[in-house]
């Protein structure tokens, strides 16, 4: 089977200085002061017994360690073989695979009304792992397609990194939510108007210093891997978490994690391993990986608050059904002295004008005093 080798034109440059413009700083900047507001904001919405309680009974955390480390990865290897990529091409995309779960899977979790709890655990453990798996995946998949050591090019130092910005701001966010509660919606309400002002920032920064260079990484089959991988992670990964009996909350964040890829150590790991002149226009294949996995995930969320916004609502199902077999029914309840009161239910009419009403009743359940027209024998004494 043939490799395809059309994909890089020779003549591709990188844009002048590109790295080091101080756009690039900015742009480094803002990522990182977003990438701390949203896991203060999604910290926020944590506690500290439910975090507990995933680690006890990790059931949803080994689904979604096997699905980040077991689907991905051998995704991306068969659509290398599927799409006849040359090795370059092939170990741009493998790379992705193997990475660990990214920040954005917490955000589609946020969105999804998933268990934000086990999203950030997820993030977490994946992140920690990743400081193993990571060389151990690239050993075993690379071989055949890659001649020097990948185990070497990992950003061990980038890994720990990611860790301290998912661990500090999440735990500030979970004492905040337990010692002052108060404070958490102001939060919450202004780390997300700070994120999406930020987000403006980031795609106007990044049109900027990548330019025209992405539509070089922009070909048929480039396109069709790259949207392909999220939407196969994001449906496995919610299919084995439903065959395993998960609730529908951890299902849709189990799915979440396992199609968002950290793309930030995908491309560190290619600025290491290649040169620009020989990785070619494949510098930029996280962006465009990127790109795919947020517009499939938005789309999802879409999907879902639609289905949600028309899903009949069990408490209204519920209310209905009652509504629709309750009877009306009185039950007399004996007073004394010959009088007998009779009680109907809250949802049966009052009785008609003409009764009397006890006056303890408030009228509120429907009861009436009705009294029976019995001769009361006269007893005679006798002196």
């Amino acid at each position: 089977m043939e490799a395809h080798n059309g994909s890089a034109p020779l003549n591709f440059t990188l844009p002048p200085n590109f790295g080091k413009r101080p756009t690039d700083l900015a742009l480094s900047i803002i990522l990182v002061s977003m990438l701390l507001i949203v896991m203060l904001s999604l910290g926020c919405t944590m506690e500290f017994s439910k975090i507990k309680a995933h680690f006890w009974k990790p059931k949803g955390l080994a689904i979604a360690l096997v699905a980040q480390y077991g689907i991905m990865p051998l995704t991306a290897f068969l659509m290398g073989k599927i799409f006849r990529l040359n090795d370059i091409e092939a170990l741009a995309i493998l790379i992705c695979g193997c990475s660990p779960g990214g920040n954005l899977s917490n955000v589609f979790s946020l969105a999804m009304k998933g268990d934000m709890n086990l999203s950030i655990v997820m993030t977490t453990c994946s992140t920690f792992f990743a400081l193993g798996m990571m060389p151990l995946l690239l050993y075993i998949y690379s071989r055949g397609i890659y001649d020097g050591d990948l185990k070497e090019k990992v950003p061990y130092g980038g890994i720990v990194l990611s860790l301290v910005l998912i661990l500090i701001p999440c735990t500030i966010g979970i004492f905040l939510n337990a010692k002052r509660p108060q404070y958490v919606r102001y939060v919450i309400k202004g780390g997300m108007i700070l994120t999406l002002l930020l987000s403006v920032a980031v795609i106007a920064l990044s049109a900027i210093n990548v330019g025209k260079s992405i539509m070089f990484v922009m070909t048929l089959h480039l396109w069709a891997t790259s949207s392909l991988m999220p939407f196969i992670g994001f449906l496995l990964g919610y299919v084995l978490s439903a065959l395993f009996r998960l609730s529908g909350q951890c299902s849709r964040t189990v799915s979440m994690e396992t199609g968002c890829q950290n793309v930030q150590l995908c491309s560190t790991i290619l600025n290491v391993t290649f040169p620009p002149e020989v990785i070619g226009p494949l510098f930029f294949f996280p962006l465009l990986y990127m790109i795919c996995q947020l517009g499939e995930g938005l789309l999802l969320i879409a999907i879902f608050r639609c289905y949600e916004k028309f899903k009949p609502s069990e408490d209204k199902t519920k209310m209905i059904y009652t509504a629709a077999t309750t009877e009306e029914t009185t039950i007399p309840a004996p007073l004394g002295n010959g009088t007998h009161k009779e009680c109907f239910p809250p949802t049966a009419s009052l009785p008609p004008s003409g009764l009397d009403l006890d006056s303890n009743s408030g009228g509120q359940c429907g009861c009436k005093l009705e009294q029976k027209n019995e001769r009361t024998p006269a007893v005679s004494e006798s002196f």
